[in-house]
């Protein structure tokens, strides 16, 4: 017994017997008059950008996300410092069962204002953009 050579034809893994030839691949002719399904003379060219926009019409609106991110980290940055501040300043270290707690309801609280803080700067900024135009 070889065993490079199978004793039976085993099927293939897709079905398909071994040794059965390809079918051709069908071929799509033209129809008659020798028009084509694409057509090239309704493609139209790339135009350049810059010849179609006025610079003095464009409107340069804020980007909402950027500002309540922003403010989200400043407010958490001012709420941490603030609180650390707080406690050590007041020697309320010693007074607090879990200073934790007061530090990161600090934290919440500086993300909120932080927020409320940049949509409002964003909403100004938005129309400050509209009154120039």
């Amino acid at each position: 017994m070889n065993s490079s050579t199978p004793d039976q034809d085993a099927p293939a893994p897709d079905g398909a017997t071994p040794h059965a030839p390809e079918a051709p691949a069908e071929t799509v002719e033209p129809a008659v008059g020798g028009t084509s399904d694409t057509r090239t003379d309704d493609v139209e060219e790339p135009q350049d950008v810059t010849l179609l926009v006025d610079p003095e019409r464009v409107r340069r609106a804020p980007k909402y996300p950027v500002f309540l991110w922003v403010g989200a980290l400043v407010g958490a940055v001012v709420g941490l410092i603030f609180s650390t501040w707080l406690i050590d300043a007041s020697g309320a270290s010693e007074s607090l069962m879990k200073p934790g707690v007061y530090v990161s309801v600090m934290i919440l609280g500086g993300i909120a204002v932080g927020l409320g803080v940049g949509g409002l700067i964003a909403v100004v900024s938005d129309r400050r953009s509209l009154r120039r135009r």
